[in-house]
This record gives structure tokens, C-alpha cells and sequence, in this order.
């Protein structure tokens, strides 16, 4: 069992990875030896991260935007240009929407769905001649995506564009994994639920309260959880896990 869940030396690419769950992310594959590249709409943001991380390992930083095909295309170009083999893509920035159903806006399902479905599709259609050329006998290259408990069930806040992007999400996983396991790359969804980012301690104190104590373990995710999980995923021992939804929670929601 020596090396268990070992991504020592592999290059993933984490997009959304100078906050949040991105940050978790990225901090736990670089201080695990992997060389990670991330990439955020804030330039300076993202320079920042990438310095401090690189303190624990390496860490580069790709601004960019991909709520379009174009942004997509120039952080995927950034990336090869750099590197002529991608083991992991995690596909993490996303965008939410909070609004009451009478007043929400049709702006908010363009915005929300073009980063948090779109920009899966494109960044990982791009990317897979990269993806393809990491791949190894019984160590494929790995595309992670990040959905949401909220795709799985009704949410507690009205972000009606958010979970239904995060649903839709969990069926690209599938359809993704069904057309790339034959080209050697698996695709698998995180579906955390409340974690321990500062979105989410921006909730409303009562509100939060009444999620914090709606779930069953009586807490929020911590940072090293989520990021264990997903080094798991690029781990070779997950290397026969395609197609999957693995929802981290607490409780929350069980099937």
C-alpha cells in the first residue's frame, strides 16, 4: 500500500483555483508534489496564490477567463504551450445567482451556465489532445469536475440558474465519461455540499445556521476533505473510477 493516492509529479491544471474550493484544491495537490497550474478571471488574484503556493511547491499562475470558447482556447493554448502533457484538468471556477424567483433575471442563466456548464465543455474538448498524450496503461489522465449538492437536490436558497447548471454538470460527467474512457482519459464529479469558503460564511448568519444544523454531522466540509477527495480522483488508484458522482456532505444528502 506504499504511495497510496500518490499524484507526486503529475501536471493538473485547476481552474478557479485562487479561492474557495479552487484554492483547496490547488494548495493540496502542490504540497502533495504535483506541479499545478491555475487559472482565475483576476489577474493579480491569481499571481498572488500562485506565489504562495509555490512556497510549499510548485504552482504557476494562467489568468484567464473561461465563461467563453475564446477564454477557454487561450488558457488551454497558455497551458500547452508550457506543457506538452495535462494528467489532470479540474474544472472548478463557477459562478452563482441568487435572486427571488419574480425577480430573477435572464442575465443571471447566461452568466451561470456559460462558466459553470460551457466552460467544461470547451476547456475539456480542447485540452484532450493534452489529456490523451499523459495517459499510461492503467493510469489514465484524469478531467475532475465540480458540481454541487444542489444539483442533486432542491437547494436551500433560491439559485435556481446555479443548481440547475450544477444537474447539468453531473449528466456531462456522464456523457464525457462514456465518450473518452476508449482515449484513455476518465471523468468524475465532486459534488460537495457546505464547506468551510468564505461564500459561505457570507449566508446569512440564521440562515447558515439553520444548514449548518440540517446536517447530519453537524458541520461544514473542512478544506483538507475536499481536497483529499479530489487528489484521490487523480490518484492511480482511482485510475478504474469513470462516469462517477461522488457527493461529499456530510449527510446532507444520501442515495
Amino acid at each position: 500500500m506504499a504511495g497510496l493516492f500518490d499524484i507526486a509529479g503529475k501536471t493538473a491544471l485547476v481552474t478557479g483555483g485562487s479561492r474557495g474550493i479552487g484554492l483547496m484544491i490547488a494548495r493540496g495537490y502542490v504540497e502533495a508534489g504535483a506541479k499545478v497550474y491555475i487559472s482565475s478571471r483576476r489577474a493579480d488574484v491569481c499571481d498572488q496564490v500562485a506565489a504562495e503556493l509555490s512556497a510549499s511547491g510548485t504552482c504557476v499562475s494562467l489568468p484567464a477567463d473561461v465563461s467563453s470558447e475564446a477564454g477557454a482556447r487561450q488558457l488551454a493554448a497558455a497551458i500547452t504551450g508550457r506543457e506538452s502533457a495535462l494528467h489532470v484538468l479540474v474544472n472548478n471556477a463557477g459562478a452563482n445567482w441568487g435572486a427571488p424567483l419574480a425577480e430573477y433575471p435572464d442575465a443571471a442563466w447566461d452568466k451561470v451556465l456559460a462558466l459553470n456548464v460551457k466552460a467544461i465543455f470547451h476547456l475539456t474538448r480542447t485540452l484532450l489532445p493534452a489529456l490523451e498524450r499523459a495517459a499510461r496503461p492503467g493510469d489514465p489522465a484524469r478531467v475532475i469536475n465540480i458540481g454541487s449538492i444542489d444539483g442533486l437536490q432542491a437547494p436551500f436558497l433560491e439559485t435556481y440558474a446555479y443548481s440547475a447548471s450544477k444537474a447539468a454538470v453531473h449528466h456531462l460527467t456522464r456523457v464525457l465519461a462514456h465518450q473518452l474512457a476508449s482515449r484513455g482519459v476518465t471523468v468524475n464529479t465532486i459534488s460537495p455540499g457546505y464547506v468551510d469558503t468564505d461564500m459561505v460564511r457570507a449566508i446569512k448568519p440564521e440562515v447558515l445556521h439553520s444548514i449548518v444544523t440540517s446536517i447530519p454531522m453537524g458541520r461544514l466540509a473542512r478544506p483538507e476533505e475536499i481536497a483529499g477527495l479530489v487528489a484521490y480522483l487523480a490518484s492511480d488508484d482511482a485510475g478504474y473510477i469513470t462516469g462517477a458522482n461522488i457527493s461529499i456532505n456530510g449527510g446532507l444528502h444520501m442515495e
